[in-house]
């Protein structure tokens, strides 16, 4: 595997494996999303996620990862990341954002998305489209030649520009055989940062975290759920990108 900067060029074998994985990690993520509604548990989708893990022969990625304990991250509402699933029903309205990875062949799959349950208010809805717009708008400067920075305006000038905040404490990575490779793919342009130009055969993590009333974060008692600091709404969305000489193309993605 070459190396740029101490980032893992992947071959053309190489993003077929993680392609595999990130497949897997799309319609396990379909499955679970479907069965989102009031009444559910968030605990009830960790156990279905843990048995299509079985099904599909894949381990969950993040299960023991740094000590996490759960196959998935359910974050409800304020909650913007790293959630624990839990026996709470969800409620009509409420905001659940799921993320989840898995290792197939030792290679690492990792996608989020937010979603709706039942029906969300007007400004929930609108958080999710923008938040989901601005990951595409990300994924779409993800080309050779590009500066890894310009995925980070793209995505922090169109969620500023709406109205919205971009949560800075977390962000995007790249991914391989490891779960968090190099380089930070943040959701914002830092202070001073220098030009990373863009390679194919770079594989991101991009995923947005956005909330409607502050970027600033409070991390809860179990020492993972990051929720916004004012307890405002927050969106998650998340795909795995190889970049390629003709472009981006989004792995876990199923059309």
């Amino acid at each position: 595997m070459k190396k740029y900067r101490g980032i893992f060029l992947k071959n053309d074998q190489e993003i077929a494996a993680l392609e595999r994985s990130n497949r897997i990690v799309a319609e396990i993520l379909d499955r679970i999303c479907s069965m989102v509604r009031p009444g559910i548990t968030t605990m009830d989708l960790e156990e279905q996620a843990v048995v299509l893990c079985t099904e599909y022969g894949v381990q969950p990625a993040f299960k023991g990862y740094h000590g996490f304990p759960y196959a998935l991250c359910c974050s409800v509402n304020e909650e913007i990341v790293h959630g624990f699933p839990s026996l709470r029903p969800l409620r009509e309205g409420d905001l659940l954002s799921i993320d989840f990875g898995v290792v197939c062949d030792g290679f690492y799959g990792d996608s989020a998305r937010t979603v709706g349950v039942g029906s969300i208010a007007e400004d929930a809805a609108r958080l999710l489209e923008v938040t989901e717009r601005s990951l595409y708008l990300g994924i779409a400067q993800a080309q050779p030649g590009n500066d890894l920075y310009d995925i980070s305006r793209a995505v922090q000038e169109y969620v500023e520009g709406q109205g919205f905040h971009v949560i800075r404490r977390f962000v995007g990575h790249g991914i391989g055989r490891m779960l968090h490779e190099k380089p930070e793919v943040p959701n914002f342009v830092p202070r001073g940062a220098s030009r990373l130009p863009l390679r194919p055969g770079m594989v991101l993590a991009i995923e947005p975290m956005v909330a409607v009333g502050t970027e600033l974060v409070d991390i809860l008692s179990d020492g993972w759920t990051a929720v916004t600091k004012d307890r405002s709404l927050a969106a998650h969305f998340e795909h795995s990108v190889a970049i390629t000489e003709k472009g981006p193309i989004i792995l876990s993605r199923l059309s």
